[in-house]
């Protein structure tokens, strides 16, 4: 009795095995979301001029570092294959203070654009990342608010409070678990979203004021990009 019990309990496990496995090949995504976001090139469509602001050379954005033990050429090669833009610029406004923007883009959410995410990012390159919180930003009257994430970046002298989000498809995460759920939402269309993380700092100034200057940053390039562009930064907000 006992053999033929657990016989059966082999049986059913085995079956149990294969559904989860035929389920997961039936539901695993296919469709890529990246077309038209990979015809955007960020060079182009991001301004060098707009609002009160202007790009400026030779500012020293943090960036992630490239995998341990991978040479510069083949770090190189692997991101060329696995991520799709990276744009790094420095724009000074009429008061000479200086806002940093990154704009990171990933045909699929892969290591290398969470890699981006500044608590990854930043602690990476020797900071101390604290007082993480959610924030939003009104941008038109019938639109949904934009949802992104702050917190404060240190290291010696340098004093560096961060905004950033993260789109995934058409949608804005502010957290790994958003990311997660977002990732599933879309999987289960049968589709793989593309992701674009931003980015926008400025060092040398008091948290709140820091942050007060990077919502109009954000307000003032939204409003000059086309609605490509903008639906690319932050997708639709509804």
């Amino acid at each position: 009795m006992t053999l033929k019990i657990n016989s059966v309990q082999a049986i059913l496990a085995s079956v149990a095995i294969l559904t989860t496995a035929m389920l997961a090949e039936v539901l695993a995504p296919r469709e890529l979301m990246a077309s038209a976001s990979s015809s955007i090139k960020l060079e182009n469509v991001i301004p060098r001029q707009f609002g009160q602001w202007k790009a400026i050379p030779n500012v020293g954005l943090v960036t992630p570092t490239e995998p341990e033990g991978v040479g510069e050429t083949a770090a190189r090669q692997l991101e060329a294959k696995i991520y799709s833009q990276e744009l790094g610029r420095g724009y000074s406004d009429r008061d000479g203070h200086i806002a940093m923007l990154l704009i990171a883009y990933g045909p699929v959410q892969n290591f290398r654009l969470k890699s981006h995410r500044p608590e990854v990012c930043y602690t990476a390159a020797g900071f101390r990342v604290s007082n993480k919180s959610n924030a939003e930003l009104l941008l038109q009257n019938k639109e949904a608010p934009l949802k992104f994430s702050r917190l404060i970046t240190e290291r010696e002298t340098r004093f560096e409070p961060v905004s950033y989000w993260i789109r995934v498809g058409n949608d804005i995460a502010t957290g790994i678990f958003d990311n997660q759920i977002l990732r599933l939402k879309y999987g289960l269309r049968g589709l793989i979203p593309d992701g674009a993380l931003v980015r926008v700092s400025i060092v040398g100034m008091p948290a709140d004021q820091s942050f007060k200057l990077q919502d109009q940053f954000i307000r003032d390039l939204l409003e000059a990009v086309d609605p490509a562009t903008r639906k690319f930064l932050i997708g639709e907000l509804g």
